[in-house]
């Protein structure tokens, strides 16, 4: 935290102190709702000694304002509860969760937010200092043996460090469980580069060909015709897209950078889910991968339960098992740790008891997943841009075009059939 973000949390808890003093003032100045006016006292000067029956049942004299008068108020070093505010307001403390043999430390203001450009160094008892490099506000350590640590923040100039060490358990296996405090981790565009990190390219568009259907197709039976959208779409009339036949919607809950690692929210996604299910459209939501592991699976998953919390899902979470042109993070990733990161981004979905599934292209299941591992368990959803999909695996949803066309979205939208 700079020191001007320090000021102004300082200036924002004295005006919370003064608004809160005033408030009692004013109560006490005119009396409590319901009880009658009081009516004028005598004008007797009391003698010098004599006790007022008035004294200690309301203000004492008129002036509301006085304390701006007095130049002692401002000053911490004599003003008590000042000085609270102000020791409060550069109060640390630790958020410490564990995966798998890892430690992920999270330093904390009052609000609960990581504190980022400051140089943190946590102790681990027997396993010495950890800095924080990038000075996120995020210490990470892994390759730890399970069992318990404790864990101490060092000094530093400017803020309060909690006394005692703080205890954590290192689990030994991922439980497919979602991190409860995943939502620190989870950033907005305005944090990150995200033309380099937001880089997912569609393989399927290498395997179409001239049959593709670019319209909404006529179905029947219990099929259904929807869209899938995310910020590329920009902004959407979901009324009109409702009227135009869409059956349902699958959207971009986010996305983990290419570069970085970085989990990022859409910038559309709450507008999304909220336009389409006040039009009455069902929704399911997705979330492009770049996890190297089973952990960052787990974090993934994570954010996307933390992400849907609010909102009703008519159909799956999908994780999205695209490429990132080549450079991605998890691009170089073999059949066996990609296969294992969609295992446990869909058991930690279905944990937290929603349905959970899997999108990718014909090339990318034939060629980057152990799919009979998957089909079994998970919803599939697959991409092939031809009138009839060549793909031999078994399918709950169909994605046969990125260049539809419908009422109320600007621009090519992703079209497709579920089955379900």
């Amino acid at each position: 935290m700079d020191s001007k973000l320090r000021k102004m949390t300082i200036l924002s808890s004295i005006a919370i102190i003064l608004l809160v003093a005033l408030l009692v003032l004013y109560t006490n100045r005119n009396g409590e709702p319901g009880r009658p006016t009081p009516q004028p006292e005598s004008t007797r000067t009391e003698e010098p000694g004599e006790l007022s029956d008035k004294q200690g049942s309301g203000q004492i004299g008129n002036n509301l304002s006085a304390f701006l008068q007095d130049n002692t108020f401002f000053d911490p070093e004599i003003n008590p509860i000042l000085e609270a505010a102000m020791d409060n307001s550069n109060r640390l403390s630790l958020v410490v969760t564990s995966v798998e043999k890892d430690l992920r430390i999270q330093i904390v203001d009052m609000s609960g937010n990581p504190v980022a450009g400051e140089s943190f160094f946590v102790e681990l008892e027997g396993l010495g200092e950890y800095k924080d490099l990038d000075t996120d506000g995020i210490i990470y350590i892994g390759d730890l043996a399970s069992g318990d640590y404790y864990v101490k923040l060092q000094p530093i100039d400017g803020y309060r460090v909690p006394e005692n060490e703080t205890r954590v358990h290192v689990k030994d296996k991922v439980e497919y469980v979602a991190i409860d405090d995943i939502s620190l981790l989870i950033k907005t565009e305005a944090d990150i580069d995200a033309e380099a990190e937001d880089s997912g390219v569609a393989d399927a568009l290498e395997d179409a060909d001239r049959t593709e259907i670019k319209k909404l197709q006529n179905v029947t039976g219990n099929s259904h015709v929807g869209i899938d959208v995310s910020k590329w779409n920009g902004d959407i009339d979901w009324d009109r897209v409702r009227n135009a036949g869409v059956e349902f919607a699958i959207i971009r809950a986010g996305y983990r950078g290419s570069v970085t690692g970085s989990l990022v929210e859409d910038p559309y996604f709450a507008a999304n889910i909220k336009g389409a299910t006040a039009s009455g459209i069902p929704v399911g939501v997705y979330f492009f991968t770049q996890a190297v592991n089973e952990v960052e699976a787990v974090e993934e998953a994570s954010a996307v339960l933390r992400l849907v919390k609010e909102y009703n899902l008519d159909y799956p979470i999908f994780i999205d098992t695209e490429g990132a042109g080549g450079n991605g993070r998890a691009d170089g990733l073999d059949v066996e740790s990609r296969t294992l990161v969609c295992e446990a981004f869909c058991r930690t979905i279905e944990n937290a008891g929603y349905r959970a599934g899997v999108y990718g292209s014909r090339n990318w299941y034939n060629n980057n997943l152990y799919t009979d591992r998957l089909d079994n368990d998970y919803y599939i959803w697959l991409a092939e841009y031809r009138s009839v999909p060549l793909y031999q695996g078994y399918y709950q949803m169909w994605q046969y075009t990125s260049k539809g066309s419908v009422d109320g979205i600007s621009g090519n939208v992703d079209m497709n059939i579920s089955y379900y």
